[in-house]
């Protein structure tokens, strides 16, 4: 046999082009009774990672309630793959400290997102996911056609520590060139 071996497509941006389905806009909004970890407070921010990619949110000073209102963009190659969520507490002389962490699924978003929802009313609740032992919901969590697009509330209810939730809000970015949803 005369074939080589699998070698990688040339120019590397393009099958990662041919891959990409879209992009996830996560949106952090806040961060409620989050865990002390300083003297009285904690200087939390946020870390999501979905595979190789990491991202992550300025860090707020003393407040266990922080409104970070910032989006994070992560490439989506693979929806099966579960979206880390982690909360730590900034200090300057030591180790950040770890206040929890979560991780929820995107399938559902991205089955409501492949829905042919044009037509329907804006506000319209397309699907409902429960809280379960298989995710980290806080309470149920909405798919919804707002404004022309597939949105997607989340309270994640923080693991391995004492207290503490995160808001979120998923929205997808279709990108001209890539693989798509279709």
């Amino acid at each position: 046999m005369t074939d080589s071996p699998k070698t990688p497509a040339k120019g590397g941006s393009k099958s990662l082009m041919e891959n990409l389905l879209g992009l996830l806009r996560i949106r952090v909004k806040r961060g409620v009774n989050l865990a002390v970890r300083d003297v009285r407070s904690s200087d939390p921010y946020v870390v999501i990672k979905m595979g190789k990619q990491k991202l992550k949110t300025r860090v707020i000073k003393k407040d266990v309630n922080p409104e970070w209102n910032e989006d994070l963009t992560l490439s989506v190659t693979d929806p099966s793959i579960p979206i880390k969520l982690t909360v730590y507490d900034h200090d300057t002389f030591s180790k950040d400290d770890k206040m929890g962490d979560g991780e929820f699924g995107i399938v559902p978003y991205i089955e409501a997102l492949k829905m042919n929802l044009e037509g329907v009313a804006s506000g319209t609740t397309v699907m409902r996911i429960q809280p379960s032992r298989a995710n980290c919901l806080a309470e149920e969590s909405c798919i919804l056609w707002k404004d022309g697009k597939v949105v997607q509330d989340m309270c994640l209810r923080l693991r391995n520590v004492e207290c503490g939730e995160v808001e979120i809000q998923l929205q997808w970015i279709d990108l001209p060139g890539s693989k798509g949803l279709s």
